[in-house]
C-alpha cells in the first residue's frame, strides 16, 4: 500500500452516508490506498490531529440538525478552546447529503467545512451538494465531484508504478463469512436477546423495550382516502419517561410472505442456524444480531428487503453474477452512465430489493449467503412523534400513524414497512409486543410559566402537539392557540371530542381549516392569516412560542410567508426587518418546526 493514510468518516441517520462512505473505501481500495471507513462518533476525535486525509461524508437532518452518530463529534469539533493551527497537517474534503427542499440544504455539511477551514486544516475541493431531489439523486453531485477528489488525492499520494488501479468489477472478500450449524441449537439465544434481560439502563437501539400493544385505532373515516392508526402501547416497568416533543423509535419487521420469497429467490432454509465471523480485525458483528441466529431471523428483522435499492447494490450483484445477460444489465445500473437508467428502472417507481432480486433470478440463486450483509442494509428504525403526556397517559405512549400505501406504475402497491407492519398487528387477536425506545425530539417547550405557545400541526402533524397541550394543561397553562387542519371535520379531525373539550374549558384556542369542505381551498396558512393580530399580539406582545409540524412539502414555506405578511402588515415592519424579526425566533427557538418529506 501508498504511505497515504484515507480516512473516511461519517455522520448518517437513514444509512445513504453510509453507502456512500463504503463506496468510497471501495473505490480508495481499487487505489491501492490504505483507508478506513468509521462513523464519526465512534472515531476518537482527538486522533484527527495525526490523521494526513481526510474525508468527511454527513447528512443533513431536521432544521440543520447534525445526524445522531455524529452529535458528540459536532459538540467537540466546535468548542472554541481548539487552537486555529489544530489540523494544520490535515488534507480534507466534505461531502454533503440533504434536500434543497429545506431552507437548511447541507447545512451540517457546509459549516464543518468552514469550521475545519478555521482549524488549519487544507481543503483538496469545494464541499459536496449532493441533493435528494435532483432526479438522479444525490450522485448527479457525487460522481463528478469523486472523480476530481481521486485527481487530487492521487496528485500529492500517486499510486506506485508497480500497482495497477483494480477493475470496477473485481470482487472483493465479504465483510463476514456466515457459518452454518449443522444442528438447530436449543431455543434460547434468540429470545434471550430479544426479550431485553438484565437491561443496562434505559431501553435504547441495542436494548429495546418490548412494550405491549394496548390498542391499535383506525382513526380515519371509512370513505377517507388514508388509514390513520392511534396506536397505545404499555410502558410499565420499561423506565421509559419522555417529555412533550419527544419522539419513539419502534424496529420493524418484514413480512413473513417476503421473508419466504427472499429465502425462496436465494434458495436460502430459513430454519438453518449460523453463527457470524468478521473476516478482517477491528470488524465487530452487528451489535442487534443475536449469536447463533436462524436465517428466518436475519430476513425478517434485521435485512431491509423492502428498501430501495441503491448503486452499490447493483455493482455487487453485478460482481457476483454468474448469467452474461443479467451481469451486462447489473454493471450498467451500477456505472455512473447509467444512473438515467437505474432511477427509471429502480428509484422513480419505488422498486424493493426483494423485487430486484426476482428480476434477475439466475444473480439471486448465486448469491453466496456471506454477501448477505454486503449487499442489503440493516432495517433501520423508524421515528414517530409521541402524541401522549404521561400526565394525561400514565405508563402510556401513544403514537399517530399515517399508514403509508401508494401506486406507482407497478402492479404491487407501495407499502410503507413500519407502518404497515404495525397497523397489521392486532392486540385483540393475541398478546402483541414492539420492540421500542424513546430520544428527546426536535421540539422543546417553555419552562417558564405563563408563556402563550401558538402551534400550527395539520393532518398528523398535529400529534407531538397533543402531548403539548395535555402537559401544559396538566401544569395550569392556559395560553395554548393550535391551528389544525385537515380534508373533512368527519373524516380525519383528530381527536375532535378532546380538543373541543378543552377549549370549552378555556384552556385552548382552537382555530380549524377543513380543507374540502368549500370550493376554494383553505389551509391552516389562511387561518393563521386571518387570525394576524392576535398572532402579532401573542409573538411581540406577550412572548409566545410558535411551533409547526407536518408534511414539509409546500406547507413549512407557506407558513413562513403567511407570518412575514403578519409581521410586516400588523408590525409595520419592512421587508428586510420582517425577514430578520422571524431570523430572531428561529435563533432564540421560539420558532422550531417539525417537518419530514
Amino acid at each position: 500500500m501508498p504511505s497515504a493514510r484515507l480516512l473516511v468518516l461519517f455522520g448518517s441517520q437513514t444509512g445513504t452516508a453510509q453507502d456512500v462512505s463504503e463506496r468510497l473505501g471501495r473505490e480508495a481500495r481499487r487505489r491501492q490506498l490504505s483507508c478506513r471507513v468509521e462513523a464519526l462518533d465512534s472515531y476518537p476525535v482527538v486522533n484527527l490531529i495525526n490523521e494526513p486525509l481526510v474525508i468527511f461524508v454527513c447528512a443533513t437532518t431536521g432544521q440543520g440538525d447534525p445526524p445522531d452518530n455524529m452529535k458528540s463529534f459536532w459538540r467537540f469539533i466546535f468548542r472554541r478552546s481548539l487552537p486555529s493551527t489544530a489540523l494544520r497537517q490535515m488534507d480534507f474534503a466534505v461531502l454533503g447529503l440533504g434536500d434543497s427542499s429545506y431552507a437548511k440544504f447541507n447545512f451540517v455539511a457546509k459549516k464543518l467545512h468552514r469550521r475545519l477551514l478555521q482549524l488549519g486544516g487544507s481543503a483538496l475541493l469545494p464541499v459536496c451538494l449532493g441533493d435528494d431531489q435532483h432526479e438522479l439523486g444525490p450522485d448527479a453531485a457525487i460522481d463528478p465531484w469523486l472523480q476530481d477528489l481521486w485527481e487530487k488525492v492521487l496528485g500529492p499520494h500517486p499510486v506506485p508504478l508497480n500497482l495497477d488501479l483494480s477493475p470496477p468489477g473485481v470482487l472483493w472478500p465479504s465483510k463476514f463469512t456466515l457459518q452454518f450449524l449443522k444442528d438447530t441449537p436449543s431455543s434460547g439465544p434468540e429470545e434471550l436477546c430479544a426479550a431485553g434481560t438484565d437491561p443496562q439502563g434505559p431501553p435504547s437501539e441495542l436494548q429495546p423495550f418490548l412494550a405491549p400493544m394496548v390498542s391499535n385505532q383506525r382513526v380515519t373515516g371509512p370513505s377517507h382516502f388514508q388509514d390513520v392508526r392511534l396506536i397505545e402501547f404499555d410502558i410499565s416497568g420499561s423506565g421509559i419517561s419522555f417529555a412533550a416533543g419527544d419522539l419513539v423509535l419502534i424496529q420493524p419487521e418484514n413480512t413473513a410472505s417476503h421473508v419466504q420469497q427472499f429465502c425462496q429467490a436465494l434458495g436460502l432454509d430459513p430454519e438453518q442456524h449460523f453463527t457470524l465471523q468478521p473476516r478482517e480485525p477491528g470488524v465487530t458483528c452487528p451489535t442487534r444480531l443475536p449469536q447463533p441466529c436462524s436465517v428466518r431471523r436475519l430476513v425478517s428483522q434485521y435485512l431491509d428487503i423492502a428498501s430501495v435499492p441503491r448503486r452499490s447494490f447493483f455493482e455487487l450483484l453485478a460482481c457476483l453474477s454468474p448469467h452474461e445477460l443479467e451481469r451486462e444489465k447489473l454493471r450498467e445500473f451500477g456505472s455512473a452512465r447509467g444512473q438515467e437508467e437505474l432511477c427509471e428502472y429502480c428509484t422513480r417507481p419505488r422498486r424493493t430489493a426483494l423485487e430486484v432480486l426476482c428480476d434477475f433470478p439466475h444473480t439471486a440463486a448465486a448469491v453466496p449467503p456471506d454477501y448477505l450483509l454486503d449487499l442489503l442494509p440493516l432495517i433501520r428504525p423508524r421515528a414517530f412523534s409521541i402524541a401522549s403526556s404521561l400526565r394525561a397517559h400514565p405508563s402510556r405512549l401513544q403514537i399517530l400513524v399515517a399508514v403509508v400505501q401508494y401506486q406507482t406504475r407497478l402492479r404491487e402497491p407501495r407499502r410503507g414497512l413500519c407502518s404497515s407492519w404495525l397497523a397489521s398487528l392486532d392486540p385483540a387477536q393475541g398478546p402483541v409486543r414492539v420492540p421500542l425506545w424513546v430520544r428527546s425530539g426536535g421540539l422543546t417547550f417553555p419552562k417558564t410559566p405563563d408563556v402563550p405557545v401558538i402551534m400550527v400541526g395539520p393532518g398528523t402533524g398535529v400529534a407531538p402537539f397533543r402531548a403539548a397541550i395535555q402537559e401544559r394543561v396538566a401544569q395550569g397553562e392556559t395560553g395554548n392557540v393550535l391551528f389544525f387542519g385537515c380534508r373533512r371535520r368527519d373524516q380525519d379531525f383528530y381527536w375532535e371530542a378532546e380538543w373541543e373539550q378543552l377549549q370549552a374549558r378555556g384552556c385552548l384556542t382552537l382555530v380549524t381549516a377543513f380543507s374540502r369542505e368549500q370550493e376554494q381551498k383553505v389551509y391552516v396558512q389562511h387561518r393563521l392569516r386571518a387570525l394576524g393580530p392576535l398572532v402579532w399580539e401573542l409573538l411581540d406582545g406577550r412572548g409566545a412560542h410558535f411551533y409547526l409540524a407536518g408534511n414539509a412539502k409546500y406547507m413549512p414555506a407557506d407558513v413562513c410567508d403567511t407570518l412575514l405578511s403578519i409581521f410586516r402588515e400588523e408590525g409595520g415592519l419592512s421587508d428586510p426587518d420582517a425577514a430578520a424579526y422571524l431570523a430572531q425566533l428561529q435563533r432564540t427557538l421560539r420558532f422550531q418546526t417539525e417537518t419530514w418529506a
